[in-house]
């Protein structure tokens, strides 16, 4: 499954303020990074490829959480959270990455 996605892509999906994403952002190479703040996720579908890889991010993975549950309904199958959000990657992938 994963390898199929490779060639067309993954996409991180912010769904945070963008003062959120002004504070602390994740660069992750080769992904194409989309921010859509949660509330504007329904007016902004067509931004987001259903055939490419979604991985949604928030704070600390709720928003995120249920804006995976939004996308799978609309008919975004490869889906999924970041569980923990840019807080838990601080912590535990890069601390580099600011926290706050």
């Amino acid at each position: 499954m994963v390898q199929a996605h490779a060639a067309q892509g993954v996409t991180l999906l912010d769904v945070r303020e963008p003062w959120e994403v002004e504070t602390a952002s994740l660069a992750v190479p080769g992904a194409q990074r989309v921010a859509i703040p949660m509330n504007e996720l329904p007016a902004r579908l067509a931004e987001l490829d259903p055939a490419r890889l979604i991985l949604g991010l928030c704070h600390h993975g709720v928003r995120s959480r249920q804006c995976v549950a939004y996308l799978l309904q609309q008919g975004y199958p490869h889906t999924y959270n970041i569980a923990g959000g840019i807080d838990a990657w601080s912590r535990e992938v890069d601390p580099l990455v600011p926290r706050y």
